[in-house]
């Protein structure tokens, strides 16, 4: 008990409250120091003995290998630091149409769960249940070896006004058969049709479920006052409904849309020569694994912190 008068008992600095939090947080700061210095360490020494210090000089060798389909202009003479940003710009190609026929396809089954037709919400339904709970992989390898590499080529492909798909690829513009081969203005490998369906159909069942999810945020009232003011569905559900869904949907989005861009390194399974792809092939002639997987991890890592800034920026307007 403290006498009226005297000082009282000064706290030691170890039971200070105001101290407590700064000294686990240290604490919990060194031993993470303490284990990543550890696991550096142990990595340097083990590339030291195997004779594979880091270097990066390896980037300016031949590559000497090719690359079946690339935006950018690759032939196996030039270097490996070539094929990987032939590599990178495969992958954000596929990356770049996956998100926009993901958000088409999930915006329409997503807003098909509030259609008056009863069928029509009942496909939506089974839609989003099948694909969604299936493994990505099965589905690649269903769409490339089940129905991209069945189409009939020749003058049995499928041929609609300005498109061709066929065994060879698909074909847009002006599309002709010339010595039983199809040309066109623009081809598309199955390779990447396979992949480009796969994401698109997987990706678009969740986001399917993240529309839904934002509509149905939107209070009931919403839609009687638009039915009250003579809005049909369809204008009720553009003007009114979907602008509010937006804070609740565009969240949900970012998190689908980085699983798209990370999804896209299963391309092997299409035989699609994307970023993972290169690499995987550079490691095996090269041996260059930490090297490698450190340049694989920063290009995802780049393209997801990219897709995330890019969504927040939108959540915020």
């Amino acid at each position: 008990m403290t006498v009226a008068g005297t000082p009282s008992a000064v706290t030691p600095w170890w039971r200070d409250r105001r101290w407590i939090p700064w000294i686990v947080q240290g604490a919990v700061a060194l031993a993470v120091l303490v284990v990543v210095a550890f696991l550096l360490g142990n990595l340097v020494r083990n590339l030291t003995a195997a004779g594979l210090l880091l270097s990066w000089r390896w980037l300016g060798n031949p590559a000497g290998f090719d690359i079946s389909e690339t935006l950018l202009p690759y032939d196996a003479s030039l270097p490996y630091w070539r094929a990987l940003l032939a590599g990178l710009a495969n992958t954000l190609r596929v990356v770049a149409a996956g998100l926009v026929g993901a958000t088409v396809l999930g915006t329409l089954v997503g807003t098909a769960s509030f259609s008056s037709n009863g069928l029509l919400r009942r496909l939506a339904r089974i839609y989003v249940e099948l694909i969604r709970n299936i493994p990505l992989l099965l589905q690649l390898v269903f769409w490339y070896f089940v129905v991209f590499l069945s189409l009939p080529n020749g003058e049995q492909a499928i041929q609609l006004p300005g498109l061709v798909l066929a065994k060879s690829g698909l074909y847009l513009g002006q599309t002709q058969l010339v010595d039983g081969v199809w040309q066109g203005s623009l081809k598309f490998t199955v390779e990447f049709g396979a992949l480009l369906t796969g994401l698109v159909v997987y990706t678009g069942a969740f986001i399917a479920e993240v529309v839904r999810g934002g509509v149905a945020a939107v209070p009931p009232g919403q839609w009687e006052a638009a039915r009250s003011l003579g809005f049909s569905p369809f204008q009720t559900l553009q003007r009114i409904v979907l602008p509010q869904a937006l804070r609740v949907i565009v969240p949900g989005l970012n998190s689908q849309y980085i699983s798209l861009a990370k999804n896209s390194s299963l391309a092997v399974a299409c035989g699609y020569t994307d970023l993972y792809s290169v690499a995987e092939t550079t490691l095996n002639q090269t041996g260059r694994a930490v090297e490698v997987v450190l340049i694989l991890l920063g290009a995802y890592l780049v393209i997801d912190l990219l897709i995330s800034a890019l969504m927040n920026g939108v959540n915020r307007l």
